[in-house]
């Protein structure tokens, strides 16, 4: 690595790991430049079939291997990861045209997950005693069993840390992986993936294959035991309804539309500059990222005034070091989406107060953070997810408003409230429905804690990752009781009459002693 630029060696070595054995490729380009990064090879419905009978036949001996095992090959994976941070933040960089610091966010998250779930996936997992109907008579214990192969199909716009999020916690608890990587984040994705295959785990137990999204991602769906999804609802929807066809569970994270609420308890100058990050992080091409401002009227002017100039000042281009705020989109299409939202609005009577222009002067993807004000509903901004570097701020005259305004949408991913009091803060965040609400912070205060559950309400998704939750999404649970010998249970007529009284006064006597 050269720490300004992708390796083209490396790239082409990390291709290589793909799990694919035909020759047919597709160009992927560098969002800073234009130029083609790569030629990823495109793999087909037989080469996801070899893999996952190959993952099948790993994932046996991983599961045998044990809890101790696979900690110690994760918590080695971990300090792999640190320490070939350089080589995969230049990748994530290359594919996405992040910022070098917004690219750290990644690895930052996926060493935390890796290491999260090394040290906590026997105690979540471990066999545990549960109440039996009738104590004393019978002893009833809870066991887990990994479902055995799962699914995933990963995104573009993270490719490393949405990965690891699901891929991690279903080798923990002793699954084998095959993974459908976007073409946009293949490298990144193999690049991490080749950490874990260092530290231990079998190459055969995580396959990654590229191609066709219709081709390869039904495949996968159609093999696994369990399926996780990142992405949008439309295609979401079909892979629940295609998984459903095989009863087979899912996990999906999907659309946002996320409001932000600026209570007239803040101090204006503070929660703006700390509302851009939420906004323009990744360009905004970040599922929970905020694209609705919601600001109390009577700080609205200097919030307005303060956040317009914080995003005037922002540092944009092309940059692998840390002296940029903000960098690319990452897909032409990304960049015709944003084009089309802010030329609708401000068609329809929106006003810019910032940005508002393509900036091709620094690459072709480049787009300014772009600030709206006088939105209305008839604008496509309003309500569609932008899935970019625009944000549109509204004026409140009271809290019940803003709560009202902030729910008012199919989504219910993530959600945020500025405000002086956390007290305060937390009442209001108890009425806003979404999957996370974060005080004072944008979305890094719930996508950072690793050990509470993160996913989406209403049409933002199905389940949970992270946290204890994150990992039961990928055993099933047993429940094996047994008889004692103490007390035979009733079988006849006569037995029956005979224990029933009994019966009634254990009943009588368990509410009694309010035991559940």
């Amino acid at each position: 690595m050269t720490g300004t630029v992708l390796d083209r060696s490396l790239a082409a070595e990390l291709v290589r790991d793909l799990s694919v054995a035909g020759a047919a490729t597709t160009s992927v380009l560098a969002p800073f430049t234009g130029e083609v990064l790569h030629e990823l090879p495109q793999g087909t419905t037989q080469d996801v079939e070899d893999a996952v009978a190959a993952a099948r036949v790993a994932q046996l001996a991983w599961q045998q291997a044990g809890y101790r095992h696979r900690r110690r090959v994760l918590l080695r994976a971990h300090d792999l990861l640190l320490e070939r941070r350089e080589e995969l933040l230049d990748a994530l960089q290359s594919e996405t045209g992040k910022t070098r610091g917004q690219a750290f966010e990644e690895v930052f998250s996926g060493a935390s997950v890796t290491r999260y779930y090394a040290l906590t996936a026997r105690r979540v997992l471990s066999a545990s005693r549960r109440r039996a109907g009738i104590p004393l008579v019978i002893a009833t214990r809870l066991t887990y069993k990994a479902k055995g192969l799962v699914g995933v199909i990963t995104p573009w716009n993270y490719p490393l840390s949405l990965s690891l999020m699901d891929v991690i916690p279903a080798l923990a608890a002793g699954n084998a992986v095959v993974q459908k990587a976007d073409n946009q984040g293949a490298l990144s994705i193999l690049a991490s993936r080749r950490a874990f295959i260092d530290a231990g785990v079998p190459a055969a137990l995580w396959a990654v294959v590229a191609g066709d999204g219709n081709e390869i991602g039904n495949a996968i769906v159609d093999a696994a035991d369990y399926v996780c999804f990142t992405g949008s609802t439309a295609t979401g929807t079909k892979v629940a309804e295609r998984a459903a066809s095989h009863l087979t569970g899912v996990s999906l994270e999907l659309g946002g539309k996320n409001p932000l609420l600026v209570l007239d308890d803040v101090d204006p100058a503070k929660a703006a500059a700390n509302a851009v990050y939420s906004c323009f992080s990744s360009m905004g091409q970040l599922c929970v990222s905020i694209e609705r401002i919601y600001v109390a009227r009577s700080i609205a002017p200097a919030f307005t005034e303060a956040f317009v100039a914080r995003v005037k000042s922002l540092s944009q281009g092309p940059a692998y070091d840390y002296t940029t705020d903000v960098g690319s989109l990452t897909t032409a299409a990304q960049l015709e989406r944003v084009e089309a939202h802010v030329t609708d609005a401000v068609k329809k009577g929106a006003t810019v107060l910032a940005g508002g222009r393509a900036r091709p002067d620094l690459g072709p993807l480049f787009y300014e953070p772009t600030v709206l004000a006088d939105v209305t509903p008839a604008m496509a901004c309003v309500a569609g997810e932008t899935f970019g570097p625009v944000v549109a701020i509204h004026l409140f005259d009271d809290e019940e408003e803003a709560i009202a305004a902030a729910n008012d949408s199919e989504y219910g991913l993530n959600a945020s409230v500025f405000t002086g009091s956390r007290r305060h803060g937390r009442a209001v965040a108890e009425r806003i429905t979404a999957g996370s609400v974060n005080i004072n912070e944008g979305y890094r205060a719930s996508f950072g804690s690793v050990d509470a559950p993160m996913g989406g309400m209403k049409q933002s998704g199905l389940g949970r990752r992270n946290g204890p939750e994150g990992i039961l999404r990928f055993v099933e649970g047993r429940t094996i009781a047994e008889a004692t010998g103490i007390l035979t249970l009733p079988r006849t007529g006569k037995e029956w009459l005979a224990l029933t009284p009994v019966m009634l006064l254990l009943l009588r006597l368990l509410k009694g002693i309010r035991r559940a």
